[in-house]
């Protein structure tokens, strides 16, 4: 099965909320200001956002109004306006050759996905011949470390690690002076994500970017944030609270396949004009792939 096939099925949820009532305003309304208050409401409770909505029906109501119109044709129209605020964020992220090792800072909220994330982009690179590396920096978590280990060994890579509780910053040090001298060409740095103690969190980060600035001044080459998408609104947020904690270069948006809020990427998009790198929709190595804006729009209106 081709990944557009698992995005069509993943976002089958939301395809189907969104789909079905359309098909509900518009089988029985004209574009009137009626049915457009309808969409309205049916756009936010799909997790679209305020702005993103606001931005969608401003788009209709320059339509003709009053006028026949089938739910098919309003299908096409919504996804060749979800298409548009999505392309902005379709770029490829360039693991650089040329710097060596590209260290790639990995953040995000706990259960968001990022240490499967991880897995699943070592994987992508290991296949492509690149010779990568992880450190485990999210050292009060046993189970994120364990986790990174079984990734590690189904992908044939170093891991880094210490003990339970060490120092991240330190141990962040210590891991990439053996990535360089062993010529590693990525080396992925997991982190903590615990919200609830925004200050300490950000304080460990920044100590994290400083000693790796010590190796490699220019590094972290890219901070990836990932997103779990089932959270809705709340992905919103996040965005916003790790862009003023540590700064971020771009997203990987998880779990798409979890709920009917596949909108919430739409609301990103808009909101956050940042590169959205991947998207996952489910548990399987391949199941995680380059995002691309077209084929997302289509999947969320189930065009063919």
């Amino acid at each position: 099965m081709s990944f557009l096939q698992k995005l069509g099925f993943g976002l089958k949820k939301s395809s189907n909320k969104i789909s079905s009532g359309i098909e509900e305003i518009f089988t029985k309304k004209k574009l009137d200001n009626m049915a457009l208050q309808e969409l309205e409401d049916l756009l936010l409770s799909a997790d679209f956002g305020v702005q993103t909505t606001t931005k969608i029906i401003e788009q209709f109501a320059a339509q003709k109004m009053d006028k026949d119109i089938t739910d098919e044709q309003i299908r096409e129209l919504l996804a060749k306006h979800i298409a548009e605020i999505l392309q902005p964020c379709e770029q490829p992220l360039i693991f650089q050759s040329t710097k060596k090792p590209f260290v790639v800072l990995m953040v995000g909220v706990n259960g968001a996905g990022k240490t499967t994330t991880i897995g699943k982009l070592s994987a992508k690179l290991t296949a492509e011949g690149k010779q990568v590396s992880l450190i485990a920096a999210d050292t009060f978590r046993a189970a994120a470390v364990e986790q990174l280990k079984i990734w590690a060994e189904r992908c044939n890579i170093r891991i880094y690690s210490g003990a339970n509780g060490c120092d991240s910053a330190g141990l962040c040090y210590d891991g990439l002076n053996v990535a360089m001298k062993s010529g590693d060409d990525v080396v992925f740095v997991d982190t903590a994500g615990r919200l609830q103690n925004k200050n300490g969190l950000m304080d460990e980060l920044k100590k994290i970017v400083k000693v790796i600035q010590k190796i490699i001044p220019e590094a972290p080459h890219k901070v990836l944030l990932t997103l779990d998408a089932t959270t809705g609104q709340n992905a919103l947020s996040q965005v916003e609270t790790f862009r003023q904690i540590i700064g971020v270069d771009g997203l990987v948006v998880t779990k798409l396949d979890g709920s009917a809020k596949g909108g919430v990427l739409v609301a990103i998009a808009q909101e956050q004009k940042l590169p959205i790198y991947y998207i996952g929709v489910g548990e399987k190595i391949d199941d995680l792939d380059i995002f691309k804006a077209k084929n997302y729009a289509h999947s969320l209106l189930d065009i063919k």
